[in-house]
């Protein structure tokens, strides 16, 4: 094309210059010196002109409009959105939300809510070996939180020696700036260390008194709220979270230890045990006292609700909050405003307002929420991504979107942010708990119509398997059900998945597993096993519900064509019916890997040997991609190839993250700038660039995963591209006009 458009421009050129020569020949024309500078002038505007169109056409720019948008965090763009796990919380009186968690990947591991609005993060508990942990309080002049800080080499600027971690208590401003203190250790000298062994599980004031529950030493320590001297400490057998009654009596929460229950056990300021207890209890999680003397406790076993408890004698259940069975009664997994599901934090203010956080299970992103006392649901915050993607469903043409827990309803006529709806939580650990979302980190989502019936597929950060869900709303509602998985290849000395999960997997080889019987959990007679190389580039589920994977050697594709739908609604593969092809000689290390057997169309990516890896990026899509048509009849010349953004320096700082293929266009997304280059499906030419834009901040985070992108085409011919931002917690969504 481009030698083509090169060859006419030259011929419009020479009968260019002719009919110049032409004009110069008459004589009045040689004459006029304004003449001649107009003929410059007209010359040098066509000559650009004709220099910008050969740039466009070789270059590809082209005007496609797009707009950014995002899904699954409350707050698209700036430093102040919903973090990504509340593990902890407590309410002040004036209705103020202080939280604590591990780990926020933009490093608001602790922040401050009020009104429905993120009004403060609580600083510098990210980076330099700090995190955050599972315990916060305050008072009317600080906030104390539970953090961990680990060694840096730096023993000279106060961290710990090397091989120690920290466990503190840090004490900050009412804004969230650190307030140190005499004796306070730590660069800025606002920590307390109470622990080398094990974090801090609960903190709670009374007066001007701290109490910590050091859980390693089965410790209650009171400190001074000011000096943060030690007072007294007292025993307690595995303390957690800690609240104060109206008598200035402290409740504690006793985790459970191996077959020992956990109870919430009731305490003297001075470490006297009182003879009032709560056992009848599964998983307390959290405690507080509202503003009427009474007892909660969020209770995160089978109920799923917040606990109320009249305390003044022998505690005595007398109210409860939130359905009971939360997130799983009437149409499981279906999102309702009293409907709970993980439960990390309660708390109510002194107007009688109650605040409650989900979780979800396995950190699925947080959900807090403000009901007035009748139970009226007030505002809510939601950030439920992390490390995550979205894929749409093709039946529904983009209106339901999912990721790998969350199920999302879409209203595109609605504002940038405000389009999407969270409908319901898709993993139940209760009727499923093998489900492998519960003991893997997955987060590339694939949603597919097999037979007109909706499946989703997952793989992780490493392509190091691939999980399969379907659904049943007549039984599980919105729940997606454990169906099957692949996983790659046993070493000799230890299995693919390591620990107690799953049971009965193979010692030696590869799986694939298959829910025979429909109940979800992995059992003997359900594995088929095979002998293959361990190092996958790249999983894809085509329409057909065809599972192709690729492989980084020569022989490195793997196509396991869909054998039926069993009985239970289990999709059916076999290593007996899986199918070896050979990579196309151009490809030396292949990534990725989409097939589309409508048009018999194969997209390949990786390393090749005319543009080789520079190192072992083993996340990263390669050097280039390449089409080929009438693939199933043995074609494996390429229609086109292009180079794509590529590590050639050794030192990583560009390269190409992941890529998504739909109908007329390929997208590919860099990792450290996640800008998308979009690439005519066609052609190969490149048409445009995207990036984010004003609605989210024109910011994004590196894209973590293999599958950081996805791309879908609507009805109506507009294009949906969703990019993984883990960095803020969110979804970044595209939309380009068709």
């Amino acid at each position: 094309m481009k030698n083509k458009l090169l060859t006419q421009l030259g011929k419009l050129r020479h009968h260019f210059n002719q009919h110049i020569k032409k004009l110069s020949q008459i004589r009045y024309l040689q004459r006029s010196k304004t003449f001649n500078f107009l003929l410059s002038l007209t010359v040098g505007v066509i000559v650009t002109t004709i220099g910008i169109t050969t740039d466009w056409a070789i270059t590809g720019t082209s005007t496609l409009t797009y707009k950014t948008s995002w899904i699954g965090n409350t707050f698209g763009s700036g430093n102040l959105r919903v973090q990504n796990n509340i593990e902890a919380m407590y309410v002040a009186p004036d209705g103020t939300v202080y939280t604590n968690s591990h780990w926020d990947e933009a490093g608001m591991e602790a922040a401050i809510y009020k009104d429905g609005k993120v009004i403060g993060a609580i600083g510098d508990t990210h980076g330099w070996s700090r995190g955050g942990g599972k315990a916060v309080t305050a008072n009317s002049k600080y906030i104390y939180i539970a953090m961990t800080q680990g060694s840096r080499g730096k023993t000279d600027e106060d961290y710990p020696p090397e091989g120690t971690t920290w466990h503190c208590v840090r004490r900050y401003d009412l804004s969230g700036k650190p307030a140190p203190f005499p004796n306070g250790r730590g660069w800025d000298k606002s920590m307390l260390i109470t622990s080398t062994k094990n974090e801090i599980t609960g903190l709670a004031t009374v007066g001007s008194e701290l109490y910590v529950s050091d859980f390693a030493a089965n410790q209650i320590r009171v400190y001074d709220t000011d000096t943060m001297k030690e007072l007294r400490s007292f025993t307690v057998a595995n303390p957690g979270a800690i609240t104060i009654d109206p008598q200035k009596n402290l409740w504690i929460i006793q985790s459970k230890n191996g077959s020992k229950p956990a109870k919430i056990l009731h305490y003297s300021q001075t470490g006297k045990q009182l003879p009032q207890q709560i056992a009848d209890i599964v998983e307390p999680t959290a405690i507080a006292i509202d503003h009427e003397g009474r007892l909660l406790v969020a209770e995160n076993g089978p109920r799923q609700q917040m606990l109320i408890y009249d305390i003044k004698d022998k505690p005595v259940q007398v109210g409860s909050f939130g359905c009971k069975g939360g997130i799983y009664v009437g149409v499981p997994g279906e999102v309702r405003d009293l409907k709970l599901y993980g439960l990390t934090g309660v708390g109510t203010d002194a107007s009688g307002n109650i605040y409650i956080n989900s979780d979800g299970f396995n950190k699925s992103g947080t959900d807090l929420r403000k009901f007035s006392p009748s139970g009226k649901l007030i505002w809510r915050s939601l950030g439920l991504i992390f490390v995550d993607n979205a894929d749409a469903d093709p039946k529904t043409d983009g209106v339901d979107l999912f990721t790998k827990q969350e199920h999302y309803l879409m209203n595109y006529s609605k504002p940038a942010g405000k389009q999407w709806t969270y409908k319901a939580y898709t993993l139940n650990g209760f009727k499923y708990p093998q489900d492998p979302r519960l003991h893997t980190s997955p987060d590339g989502t694939f949603v597919r119509r097999i037979q007109g019936k909706p499946f989703l597929y997952l793989t992780d950060m490493y392509n190091s398997f691939l999980q399969i869900y379907r659904f049943n709303p007549a039984t599980d509602g919105k729940i997606a059900i454990p169906a099957g998985m692949f996983v790659g290849t046993n070493s000799k000395d230890k299995p693919f998945l390591t620990g107690n999960w799953p049971p009965h997997q193979p010692e030696k080889g590869e799986w694939i597993w298959r829910d025979r019987n429909g109940n979800g959990k992995f059992e003997k007679n359900e594995y088929d096993t095979s002998k293959d190389y361990p190092y996958i580039g790249g999983w894809w589920v085509d329409s057909k519900g065809d599972v192709w994977k690729a492989l980084r050697t020569q022989d490195g594709i793997r196509h396991y064509p869909l054998q039926e739908i069993d009985p239970k609604g289990n999709p059916i593969y076999s290593y007996s019916s899986m199918e070896k092809q050979t990579t196309p000689s151009m490809f030396n290390d292949l990534r990725r890997i989409e097939y589309f057997p409508e048009t018999d169309t194969m997209y390949l990516s990786g390393f090749t040997v005319d543009h080789p890896a520079s190192g072992d990026d083993a996340g990263v899509v390669g050097s280039e991609i390449a089409r080929f048509d009438n693939w199933s009849k043995g074609n494996r010349t390429p229609k086109w190839r292009i180079v794509i953004p590529h590590d050639t320096t050794g030192k990583r700082e560009v390269s190409t993250a992941a890529m998504s293929v739909a109908k007329d266009y390929v997208f590919a997304v860099t990792v450290k700038t996640a800008e998308v280059y979009v690439y005519n499906a066609k052609t190969g030419v490149q048409v445009q660039q995207l990036k984010p834009g004003p609605e989210v901040g024109s910011e994004s985070g590196w894209i973590d995963i293999p599958y950081g992108i996805r791309a879908f085409r609507r009805s109506n011919g507009e294009y949906l591209v969703f990019v993984e931002e883990n960095w803020k917690g969110k979804v970044i969504m595209y939309r380009l006009a068709g």
